[in-house]
């Protein structure tokens, strides 16, 4: 808990309080927050939650990012509640294009350029060169970008059909159920069906249209960027032998279920 210890005494000489000070607010004795401060003392679960919900910074923070070491400007939009490990990319200005008439652009990530993307998408220079549209039906007062999508996972959306979507800044305002472009660390660009478990335990369980895929959680670390799903073009209509295909499968999975928890009744 080394950083831990250290990352509490930081926050709090930054608001210029005394142990006692802290001690109070958190309705424990002096002598327990000068112990955790110290390393003296390991805390519990309550202890962190009370520290994460006082300085309104995420337990993740706390416990794996050293303060100490963040540039002033990142350390003081921590402190007015813009925590990257709850909020989402904050810490960051968002990349966009104008067009001539100063109005924003949709920029276009297409297939080919989406490892490029997983790089580039805080870079100016690499923003610049997308290519770019306009759709005249979507608000004015919001940001959007398009991504070309590969793969069956999202069927009955097609293999290569054009994405829009909607900049998402805090990401604890993500809906479960709903589909959203995500940028992520290791994957790069994935179109899911998003759980959000952000606040309960900093995850995101991903969900694919296509029963045959199934879900996975990534944990809030590996996101870069949050997309909300608007609209997809595509010049393909959608494959009804595919789609019978894929209630066929769910069908025959949920009989399997079914058949196992009937074998797990049996055997008690």
């Amino acid at each position: 808990m080394t950083i831990f210890s250290s990352n509490i005494k930081l926050l709090r000489k930054r608001r210029r309080f005394t142990q006692e000070d802290i001690a109070q607010s958190l309705n424990m004795k002096r002598s327990t927050l000068s112990g955790y401060e110290n390393e003296v003392a390991q805390p519990n679960m309550s202890a962190l939650v009370s520290f994460s919900e006082y300085y309104n910074v995420s337990v993740d923070t706390l416990i794996k990012i050293d303060l100490g070491n963040l540039p002033e400007n990142q350390l003081n939009q921590l402190e007015r509640g813009y925590d990257v490990y709850i909020k989402g990319s904050k810490l960051r200005v968002l990349v966009t294009s104008v067009s001539e008439d100063n109005e924003e652009n949709i920029e276009l990530v297409p297939e080919k350029a989406k490892a490029g993307y997983t790089s580039g998408f805080a870079d100016p220079e690499y923003i610049k060169i997308l290519p770019t549209f306009r759709l005249p039906f979507l608000s004015k007062e919001k940001k959007y970008r398009s991504f070309q999508i590969s793969g069956d996972s999202m069927l009955p959306i097609p293999d290569g059909s054009y994405v829009t979507a909607e900049f998402v800044q805090n990401w604890t305002h993500m809906k479960s159920k709903q589909a959203y472009i995500i940028l992520t660390i290791d994957d790069g660009v994935v179109f899911k069906v998003a759980e959000n478990k952000i606040v309960s335990d900093g995850t995101l369980k991903l969900h694919s249209l296509n029963p045959l895929y199934e879900p996975y959680e990534i944990h809030v670390q590996e996101v870069k960027e949050v997309w909300k799903f608007v609209n997809y073009i595509s010049g393909e209509l959608p494959d009804t032998n595919e789609m019978k295909t894929e209630a066929l499968a769910q069908s025959l999975k949920s009989l399997q279920k079914d058949v196992h928890q009937i074998q797990t009744k049996l055997q008690l």
